[in-house]
C-alpha cells in the first residue's frame, strides 16, 4: 500500500479540510501542500529533511487526552494540521505519509516505536516514544526523524533511544531480529488510521 502524489486530489482534501477545520487551519493546508508537491524534484536526503523540519515546525506538541479527549488516538495527517497539534505518533504518521507524497518507497519508511530515555544516557527512567526510520537500503543503519530534535541523525548517535518493534504498510519488524509474520492489518489503530484517511479522499 503506498501514497502517489498524482492520486490525490488536493482541491477536494482542500474543501473537506476547511469545512471540518474552518479557515484559520487552511494555511497550514496550503503549506504543507507546497510542502509535496515541492519535494517530488528533490533527493531523499532533502526531502527528508524537509518533511522532518515541516512538521517540527508547524505542529505543537500535545498529548492525545487534551487534543482528543482520548487516552490513545492516531490522527490523519489532515487532523493533524487541522488541530495543529499532536503527539509523537500523530508526527511519525505525518511524516510518513508525506513523504510518499514527494515520491519516497514506503518500504525505505518505518514507523519505530522506542523506549526513551529521559533526563541523559545514565538515567534509568524511559518512556514510550515513536520515530519514523528512514532506510537508504533495507540493511542500513537507519536515519531517525523525531519530533524532540531539529536533526536527523543515524540511529547510532541517538544511544538515548531503545527500539523496540517498527512497522510500515508491508509489515511489522521486531527489534533485534526480522520482519514478524504478523501482517499490519493487525495494528487496529493502523486500520482505523487507513479507513478515515480513505474517507478524507486519499487513495489507499
Amino acid at each position: 500500500m503506498s501514497l502517489a502524489y498524482s492520486a490525490v486530489d488536493f482541491d477536494r482534501l482542500l474543501k473537506a479540510f476547511s469545512q471540518r477545520w474552518g479557515v484559520a487551519a487552511v494555511p497550514r493546508f496550503n503549506s504543507w501542500r507546497e510542502l509535496v508537491g515541492g519535494g517530488a524534484g528533490v533527493g531523499e536526503m532533502e526531502q527528508l529533511k524537509r518533511a522532518n523540519d515541516f512538521f517540527n515546525r508547524q505542529v505543537s506538541f500535545g498529548e492525545d487526552i487534551t487534543i482528543w479527549n482520548q487516552a490513545d488516538f492516531w490522527a490523519t495527517p489532515m487532523e493533524t494540521l487541522g488541530r495543529g497539534s499532536g503527539d509523537c505518533e500523530d508526527f511519525v504518521i505525518a511524516k510518513y505519509f508525506s513523504l510518499q507524497l514527494m515520491g519516497m518507497a514506503p518500504a525505505k519508511l518505518r514507523l519505530t516505536y522506542v523506549k526513551a530515555k529521559i533526563g541523559g544516557l545514565n538515567s534509568t527512567v524511559s518512556q514510550a516514544h515513536m520515530v519514523l526510520a528512514y532506510y537508504a537500503q533495507p540493511d542500513a543503519e537507519p536515519l531517525v526523524l523525531d519530533n524532540l530534535l531539529g536533526d536527523i541523525r543515524p540511529a547510532s548517535r541517538r544511544p538515548d533511544l531503545s527500539p523496540v518493534f517498527s512497522f510500515n504498510s508491508d509489515g511489522i519488524w521486531v527489534a533485534g531480529g526480522g520482519q514478524a509474520k504478523s501482517s499490519v492489518d493487525r495494528l487496529s489503530r493502523w486500520k482505523d488510521l487507513v479507513a478515515r484517511m480513505q474517507t478524507e479522499g486519499f487513495e489507499l
